[in-house]
């Protein structure tokens, strides 16, 4: 029924409510009245407008962006976590891009201040567990918390490659391993080291590996 049509019989039902005279026709006419009344009133609201989700704010990924390096940081662990203290103030949660890999980290923080920084760890001492890792904004600092894939201790927090650890590939000859080794020492020993292991070097080339190890022991 359209509004017209509702206003007419509306209009009606009051010149018969003027009219009745029995209490019992007057409610009945009053109760179709109000009836009446809601549905014009119903038909004649706007209709509400659609809702929209509001999102959180996030950070486009660009590659235009210039960062700042942060390299000053503190870091403690337990047994089953990390956490990287950096000390960087005006930080909003919302603007923090962190992208955590199982042996990677890397933190954007956008528009701090008016500048760009950024701390990322290429390589880690050991493997974390991405979808466990967080970052947390505090007035005066970020606290990026990693979750050991395995627990236990880091001796460091970033990956060292051991040069003295000989090599394993089966393909290499079997003295290469013992060759690597000491030129690493060589590198890195004092004078006394070097002659030793020099001599050692040319014995060893000669076939008298054994005697001229000696000097190692």
């Amino acid at each position: 029924m359209s509004s017209d049509e509702l206003r007419l019989e509306l209009d009606e039902l009051r010149r018969l409510e003027g009219l009745a005279k029995r209490p019992r026709v007057q409610t009945l006419l009053a109760n179709e009245i109000r009836n009446i009344e809601a549905k014009m009133a119903k038909a004649t609201e706007p209709s509400p407008e659609p809702l929209v989700a509001a999102s959180a704010p996030t950070v486009a990924a660009r590659s235009d962006l210039s960062y700042a390096t942060l390299g000053s940081f503190s870091w403690e662990q337990d047994n089953e976590k990390i956490r990287i203290y950096i000390p960087l103030e005006g930080v909003e949660q919302g603007k923090v891009e962190a992208t955590f890999k199982p042996t990677s980290v890397d933190v954007k923080f956008h528009d701090v201040k008016g500048k760009n920084y950024r701390c990322a760890i290429p390589k880690l001492n050991k493997e974390t567990v991405p979808d466990k890792c967080k970052v947390v904004v505090k007035p005066t600092k970020v606290i990026v918390t990693l979750f050991k894939a395995s627990k236990g201790n880091w001796l460091d927090l970033h990956f060292k490659e051991d040069k003295f650890k000989p090599s394993m590939d089966k393909e290499k000859d079997p003295m290469s391993g013992i060759m690597d080794l000491m030129k690493n020492m060589y590198e890195d020993g004092d004078e006394d080291m070097k002659r030793t292991i020099a001599k050692a070097w040319s014995d060893a080339r000669s076939g008298k590996t054994t005697d001229s190890l000696s000097g190692l022991r």
